[in-house]
């Protein structure tokens, strides 16, 4: 028994996790570290969270989430698809404890956006089904959770804009073109951004939906009050810089 309580502390102890922290505690470090836009370091701490209580609804959840950040990131073809196939694993885990938590289903409705935004077109279709049923599940649990409305709007949107290839996976698996229009993703933006009026993402992808519905002016005014806004997230300042591009080139 000793020998085993001995192994358990060189493990915490080779693995960078102080003995004292809780996983309470690491999971309160990474908050903070997404705080600081040091997200790659709040990844690491969800992840020793979980070294110490793997079934951890709050590390698991977080754990997802930045992965599907960090993969959107990466350059590398393989470094990519290995962390969605992360963040899916975590919310896979998620959900199974939890499958009424809001946040359960919206990172699995995240990770299997990020990782449909790279697959050929039949794995594509196929996976924004699941995307769709994910974020509808965390708006049944959460009616007034933002970035699941942004999903929403997201789907929508790629729905509304699949190419020719697309359609014809679509009618091949299930018989048709899944339902999904522009108005329903500005309808899903705009609810977003009522919640959270600081998710920069959010702007961003609502003034390409009004740009492509020709709605020109209200696309000028979404991308006005992005670049007015703080940066919160890791990816804001980049987003922030491409919503700006684009309000110069409108106006």
């Amino acid at each position: 028994m000793l020998s085993k309580v001995l192994l358990a502390a060189a493990l915490l102890l080779f693995s960078g996790i102080s003995y004292s922290q809780t996983a309470e505690d690491l999971i309160e470090q990474a908050h903070q570290q997404e705080k600081q836009m040091k997200e790659s370091a709040a990844l690491t701490s969800f992840k020793d969270a979980l070294k110490i209580q793997p079934d951890n609804l709050a590390a698991l959840t977080g754990a997802s989430e930045l992965s599907a950040r960090e993969g959107y990131r990466q350059k590398d073809k393989e470094e990519r698809n290995r962390s969605y196939s992360d963040a899916k694993a975590y919310a896979e885990q998620a959900i199974k404890l939890a499958p009424e938590n809001a946040d359960a289903n919206y990172v699995m409705a995240v990770a299997m956006g990020r990782a449909a935004m790279v697959a050929g077109a039949k794995e594509k279709v196929a996976a924004s089904k699941e995307v769709k049923k994910y974020a509808e599940l965390a708006l049944k649990f959460n009616p007034k959770y933002a970035r699941a409305w942004h999903v929403l709007g997201k789907w929508n949107y790629e729905v509304a804009n699949m190419n020719a290839l697309e359609r014809a996976a679509a009618k091949m698996l299930f018989g048709g073109i899944p339902e999904g229009s522009l108005d329903s993703a500005i309808a899903n933006y705009e609810r977003c951004r009522k919640l959270d009026p600081s998710f920069l993402l959010n702007y961003l992808e609502l003034a390409k939906a009004y740009k492509e519905h020709e709605e020109q002016d209200k696309a000028i005014e979404v991308l006005r009050k992005a670049v007015s806004l703080r940066p919160v997230f890791q990816d804001d300042p980049g987003i922030k810089a491409e919503c700006k591009k684009m309000l110069e080139d409108m106006e």
